[in-house]
């Protein structure tokens, strides 16, 4: 290598939060595979990566910054490498999200993260204390800047960077997916090189926890904002880079463009599903297979997550339960090559019935037959999650997770749903996606009007909106905060919108007790969108 070359390798790793012991593991791997392989003289790691992110209340145990140093004193083993590490540590004015600099057993640098994030999903101010001032420190004649994440969305760092006679910015980061985040990202970066014209080496996270997802995507951009290297999205890799030290810039390498939609979305909600099981310690999954879309792509995505052999579908008929189900629902495990059973509810739901004659004995048929059938297949799912350790996949969608269309203790029963976040529409289109690497979806899944199948002839729009209206009203009063009648502006009826707004709020209770899922959006329900269960808030201007 030349000496006017300095060799980093960006290392886009897999962590399990508070697994201390283990990412330490993976940094002593992934630190000599870099020496060793691509003789880096320089390899950075992604923010907080010894506790994992977000560690959340696991910060405020007592022996936490105990663990972090000991592990950080194991990182002593690696010589002959710089190493640059997220870990928490303690400051003078308390606890601080800090990037730590490692070279032959000593500490070389530490940097406090100045801009701490407490929005959507982020909720730093409540453990970290904010750093006031850049670091920077020499690696083979080359002055480098540290950064954190949120750091670089503020143009402050960067000029302190520039002001400090920096000759590259490293940023240390765990920035979650959503549909949009990979360009937003970028186009971030590429503003603050701009102002400052310096390089930015950008590290990302990659991996699932809970409802985040990490898409790695770690890049390299020179001061004139264009993107020299980056590592691969949703794996984990050790991406080597060349930093030219007398042009100031990186060489250049091969680049991999951005994923479309369809592809960063998919393989966002297959990431999800396989950490969350994997890290969970599940043997595998079982869902019911209802012969209906949503059931359908779940299927795909555990068998792209999991593999076949650890997936189990179970198709559930009841007097309801069209010939076309059944037929489309064995279709759809066949090609997977799933275990697949059939196990029919009516004797359950006889029995229920027979029990609560008295109960019901002056009323007529009404919802609460329908969701007694949703509750009898809850009732199977959880009997062979708890015989067999297999999690329960639910297969509601967001669209139905707004208006409360879904029953609790029925089909909201699981462990992890895959399509939490993703709007019906979408459910339609990542079906098309993904019949379009391979055959899985039967069509006329995708064709046919969606039915819960829970009464004679029901389709979902006998009860709600068409979904490409529902949806954008569920987007734009969800994700973006428009009033009522901003939305009914846009076009959309009145009545209608009321209508939906007002099951928005209503179904708050529900979505409290839903099981966590794939974030992919802006706002999704769970920890972006926090409303209060009891309120007195009406739709309005």
């Amino acid at each position: 290598m030349s000496a006017a070359t300095l060799n980093i390798v960006m290392a886009q790793i897999n962590l399990k939060v508070g697994d201390i012991d283990g990412n330490t593991s993976l940094v002593i791997n992934a630190a000599e595979q870099a020496r060793d392989l691509h003789q880096a003289d320089l390899v950075v790691f992604p923010e907080l990566t010894l506790c994992g992110y977000p560690p959340e209340d696991l910060l405020l145990r007592p022996s936490l910054i105990l663990r972090t140093e000991q592990a950080l004193n194991r990182l002593n083993a690696v010589k002959g490498i710089d190493i640059v590490i997220g870990a928490p540590g303690m400051g003078a004015q308390g606890l601080e999200n800090q990037a730590v600099v490692l070279r032959d057993g000593q500490v070389k640098a530490r940097y406090a993260k100045q801009h701490l994030p407490n929005y959507q999903v982020f909720d730093e101010k409540r453990y970290f204390v904010p750093g006031h001032q850049m670091t920077t420190f020499d690696c083979k004649g080359v002055k480098l800047a540290l950064t954190i994440c949120e750091d670089l969305w503020f143009h402050e760092p960067a000029m302190q960077a520039r002001e400090a006679g920096a000759d590259l910015i490293l940023s240390l980061n765990a920035s979650p997916f959503h549909k949009d985040k990979q360009s937003v990202r970028r186009e971030t970066v590429r503003q603050r090189c701009q102002e400052t014209g310096l390089p930015v080496l950008y590290v990302n996270l990659f991996g699932g926890q809970d409802e985040l997802v990490f898409d790695g995507g770690s890049f390299a951009m020179n001061g004139n904002g264009r993107v020299m290297a980056c590592g691969d999205y949703f794996t984990e890799t050790l991406t080597p880079v060349r930093f030219d030290t007398e042009t100031g810039q990186f060489a250049e390498e091969q680049v991999t463009p951005l994923l479309d939609l369809h592809s960063r979305v998919y393989q966002a909600l297959v990431t999800g599903v396989r950490d969350y099981v994997n890290k969970n310690g599940f043997k595998g999954v079982v869902l019911g297979l209802s012969g209906g879309i949503d059931s359908a792509l779940t299927l795909a995505i555990a068998v792209d997550a999991l593999g076949a052999a650890r997936v189990q579908a179970v198709m559930m008929p009841y007097r309801y339960t069209s010939e076309m189900s059944l037929q489309d629902a064995k279709e759809e495990a066949d090609i997977l090559g799933v275990d697949y059973k059939i196990m029919p509810i009516e004797p359950m739901f006889d029995a229920f019935m027979q029990t609560l004659s008295g109960e019901f004995a002056d009323s007529g048929r009404d919802t609460t037959e329908e969701n007694l059938q949703s509750r009898c297949r809850g009732v199977l799912l959880m009997a062979i999650s708890n015989k067999k350790g297999y999690m329960v996949l639910t297969t509601g969608n967001k669209s139905e997770m707004a208006v409360g269309y879904a029953t609790l203790y029925g089909d909201m029963c699981g462990g992890y749903n895959a399509l939490k976040d993703v709007p019906k529409t979408l459910v339609f289109e990542l079906s098309e996606y993904r019949n379009s690497l391979g055959y899985v979806i039967p069509q006329r899944v995708i064709d046919r009007p969606p039915s819960a199948e829970l009464a004679p002839d029901q389709v979902d729009e006998d009860s709600l909106p068409p979904y490409s209206e529902l949806d954008r009203i569920i987007e734009m009063y969800v994700e973006e905060d428009c009033s009522a009648e901003t939305i009914i502006d846009e076009g959309f009826d009145r009545d209608t919108v009321y209508r939906v707004l007002r099951l928005i709020d209503i179904n708050e209770f529900k979505r409290r007790q839903a099981v966590v899922g794939v974030r992919i959006t802006p706002r999704g329900f769970g920890r972006d969108r926090r409303y209060p269960i009891t309120n007195g808030w009406r739709p309005g201007v």
